[in-house]
């Protein structure tokens, strides 16, 4: 996962893996490398003693236990050759992946076809000698259908596990699209929070102030109505972010007034990337939690926001305290940012970075990483 470290300390948060059994058959077989040599053994083992006793039922003699396992040995050789070019052109376009299929197969029976002629050869009749070319590649198709087969099981498994990982990536996201809606009511419908507004909205009222409190009942219908209406799993732009923020802010302005002082440096091609819905607010909230609130001078908030290569780099930095113990910042991560962290987790994997930082010379910064995307028109 990338990262991108500001001040002394820093954090990344990612996705953790989920916790297996060491040894267990479910951890074995979720290995597609290990996965794929148990059904190559398997499979070709299973060959080896098809062929030993079709080998029983003739009439020329003994079995020929050399030969079978020559025969099943440069077998399973060979199509390692056709795996290995199978995984390089996995994601070429069907009609030439199957062309290729098809070639290769043959040209791996000539050559395995070869080898179990001259196995045979010289077991059984180590005088004979072929009189023409097209003797030493004598049952080169029956050994082409054999490789045709093999292709056949490797890509249905591939194609199978493949539309199987798709499908549990979609229940995850599925899943984790609910609890992500879920903690994000919890954070921003606690009580703490319900309560320190209509406590604001309360004291203006008393000081008869119904303008600045009717403005302020106003926004937080607004933003209620907007956490509750959308989809937490939605992308918007960076634009309808900042715009959907503000009602936040406008709050949070009636509670702390000149103790909260906000700047904003956003890049214009920022403004049109897509970023995912209320991404901003929890970042947002713990700079106030932490800065803002504990001081009576209040503090200073920026907001920064610009694009750099492929990925959008948004920024939230204070001027507060900073963190109470630079040498521990993954301590910091309350309800807020590990939200953030997960549903960043479902949406790009590990290509993003969640980081937080001491600012200097105090202060914390908490810096977003995200692989850039815009609207499309």
């Amino acid at each position: 996962m990338e990262t991108q470290a500001d001040g002394d300390q820093s954090h990344v948060r990612g996705p953790e893996p989920a916790p297996v059994l060491e040894g267990s058959a479910s951890e074995f077989l979720s290995n597609r490398e290990q996965l794929f040599w148990l059904l190559h053994v398997v499979g070709w083992f299973g060959y080896g003693v098809a062929v030993y006793l079709g080998e029983l039922t003739q009439e020329a003699g003994t079995p020929q236990l050399v030969f079978v396992a020559a025969a099943t040995v440069s077998g399973m050789l060979f199509s390692l050759v056709l795996r290995y070019v199978y995984r390089q052109l996995w994601y070429q376009p069907l009609p030439f992946l199957a062309v290729t299929a098809l070639v290769m197969c043959y040209a791996m029976a000539l050559l395995w076809t070869l080898v179990r002629n001259q196995v045979l050869w010289d077991l059984n009749t180590p005088w004979y000698q072929p009189e023409t070319v097209y003797q030493y590649f004598a049952g080169a198709m029956n050994s082409t259908y054999v490789l045709m087969c093999w292709s056949g099981l490797y890509f249905g498994i591939k194609y199978y596990r493949m539309l199987q990982q798709q499908t549990e990536r979609a229940l995850r996201a599925d899943a984790a699209a609910h609890q992500a809606q879920l903690m994000m009511l919890r954070y921003q419908l606690n009580p703490h929070f319900l309560f320190n507004t209509l406590n604001a909205i309360s004291t203006l009222i008393l000081e008869n102030d119904s303008n600045a409190a009717n403005k302020c009942i106003a926004r937080l219908s607004e933003f209620l109505r907007y956490t509750l209406d959308t989809d937490a799993m939605r992308q918007v732009t960076l634009d309808r972010e900042l715009e959907t923020l503000d009602l936040y802010l406008e709050i949070e302005k009636v509670r702390f007034g000149e103790r909260l002082r906000l700047e904003f440096d956003i890049q214009s091609a920022a403004r049109r990337c897509l970023v995912p819905n209320l991404i901003m607010q929890p970042l947002i909230e713990n700079a106030i939690k932490y800065a803002v609130a504990p001081s009576a001078l209040g503090a200073s908030i920026r907001i920064t926001a610009k694009t750099g290569g492929s990925f959008l780099v948004l920024k939230v930095i204070d001027d507060g305290p900073g963190l109470r113990s630079s040498a521990n910042p993954a301590a910091h991560f309350g309800v807020g940012l590990r939200n953030t962290d997960s549903r960043l987790a479902q949406l790009y994997g590990n290509d993003y970075a969640l980081t937080l930082a001491q600012g200097r010379p105090h202060g914390v910064v908490v810096t977003l990483r995200i692989p850039i995307a815009r609207e499309v028109p």
